[in-house]
């Protein structure tokens, strides 16, 4: 094993673009799991754009990021609710929605709930 891996998202091993052209995501497998890189295009939503892949209410991953640029807004099944813009780091649990606020692409990096994002079920 190499001292150094050094990485880019602009060669990912995988990406998978979101229904609509509404974005991607782009995964980097380090060996230790997948670090991504989600593109969300003004008006992304969870539940419009990804549900009908994940076959769930909500969305089920358990996120733990960082928000590089864009605003995305996030709203529990419970109702909690917060805004991510750049510079926030989010730890958001499973069972939520979430959606692109303003006009401009919300691009995140996630290093724990991306590995079976947007990835279609059977």
């Amino acid at each position: 094993m190499a001292a150094i891996d050094r990485r880019t998202f602009d060669e990912p091993d995988e990406t998978r673009p979101f229904a609509g052209g509404m974005g991607r995501l782009d995964l980097v497998d380090t060996g230790d799991g997948a670090v991504g890189r989600a593109v969300f295009e003004p008006g992304w939503k969870w539940s419009e754009h990804i549900k009908p892949l994940a076959g769930t209410d909500s969305c089920r991953a358990d996120h733990t990021g960082y928000v590089v640029s864009g605003r995305m807004k996030v709203v529990m099944d419970g109702g909690e609710s917060a805004e991510f813009g750049p510079g926030d780091y989010m730890r958001v649990h499973p069972g939520h929605d979430a959606w692109v606020v303003g006009d401009e692409p919300c691009v995140a990096l996630d290093w724990t709930g991306f590995a079976d994002y947007a990835k279609p079920t059977g």
